[in-house]
């Protein structure tokens, strides 16, 4: 196994390889322009110090993740919890699932069937759940995220953030005013669940190890070959052509056709080649802030339900049933899309 997942890197790293060297041939072969001195200021420095700025960052982002620091929000859980009518079991999945989602929909999945909670308390707190989805990944993907695009990255976070905290809050109210609470309140400084033992800081260390070569060698096969791209598209002119050409069939005040090479690969490809194409579209004045971050919520809405089926469904399935994971899977990422395209509404008119 250990053999097979080594060789697929190797490949992947093969192919980012390939792909930038035949994306910067090609640059130095069509633009008559393309000196040693533009490649080296305005492609190989910004591109250094990017990945510079990602390794120190996915090493924080590791630190904060193995520690555990995640753990300590659940602290505001259980008034919240008792608030929606959730109860004290609904506020162990919901402290599960910062570290774990699996894990905390298979607790909700018992507290079904031991017949501690209904299954409408199960849907809620599954959307809810979303919350700590949020911040489970966030350390690492945002050291990613904000060298790649800067201020732009900073206003997606927030706007992504806020989409989520409006969905918990809706849902916490009407949990309030539709659901019943049937099992006791117990004293708030009682525990939630068991705790987990400690890890020892070597432990830690050598997860934080093996961990941080693989983050990066990911971000790298992404990252490289589309900045380069990006680079010889923008130098060839390739996006003001387009502008031209289809600036009578587009609204170019609300989706900028160089916009779309960033929503095409939010799709298509790994998020992170969306991010990436966004950085450098704004390094090369090409887009505005509020442009990228528009592009990259419109990004984030396409890919993000294909991703779902893709990797969550199987899990969705195999801890609920087919009809009941289907179900929950979903209406969750129906609410997730209609909030954030809400929230990007908002931002886009008043922003």
């Amino acid at each position: 196994m250990a053999h097979r997942k080594n060789k697929s890197v190797s490949k992947s790293i093969l192919v980012s390889f390939l792909v930038s060297a035949a994306a910067l041939l090609c640059g130095l072969i069509l633009i008559d322009d393309l000196s040693t001195y533009r490649i080296l200021t305005k492609l190989v420095w910004p591109l250094t110090r990017l990945m510079f700025f990602i390794s120190i960052g996915l090493l924080i982002g590791q630190i904060i993740e193995t520690t555990g620091w995640t753990k300590t929000l659940a602290v505001v859980a259980r008034p919240l919890f008792r608030y929606g009518n959730l109860g004290n079991h609904c506020s162990a999945a919901f402290t599960a699932a910062f570290f774990s989602g699996i894990t905390a929909n298979a607790m909700l999945l018992d507290f079904l069937k031991e017949g501690k909670i209904t299954s409408k308390q199960l849907f809620l707190s599954n959307f809810i759940n979303q919350l700590p989805a949020f911040f489970l990944h966030l350390p690492t993907t945002f050291f990613i995220v904000i060298p790649l695009t800067g201020l732009a990255g900073i206003l997606y976070f927030i706007l992504t953030f806020l989409a989520v905290l409006l969905r918990t809050v809706l849902f916490l109210i009407y949990g309030h005013f539709n659901l019943t609470l049937k099992e006791p309140a117990i004293s708030a400084n009682g525990p939630i669940m068991p705790n987990a033992p400690r890890e020892k800081t070597g432990e830690i260390w050598n997860r934080i190890k093996s961990r941080i070569p693989r983050r990066l060698t990911g971000v790298v096969v992404y990252v490289v070959p589309i900045y380069i791209i990006v680079f010889v598209l923008n130098a060839l002119g390739i996006f003001t052509r387009l502008r031209g050409g289809l600036s009578g069939f587009l609204v170019t005040s609300f989706i900028p056709m160089e916009s779309l090479s960033v929503i095409i690969l939010s799709f298509a490809a790994e998020s992170t080649s969306g991010f990436a194409a966004a950085g450098a579209l704004m390094d090369a004045e090409v887009l505005t802030v509020k442009q990228t971050v528009i592009a990259l919520l419109i990004g984030n809405v396409l890919a993000f339900p294909v991703r779902t089926l893709r990797h969550q469904l199987p899990r969705y399935i195999g801890i609920f049933s087919p009809k009941m994971g289907a179900q929950i899977l979903f209406m969750g990422q129906g609410f997730r899309v209609a909030s954030i395209i809400l929230v990007g509404a908002f931002y886009y008119y008043v922003g």
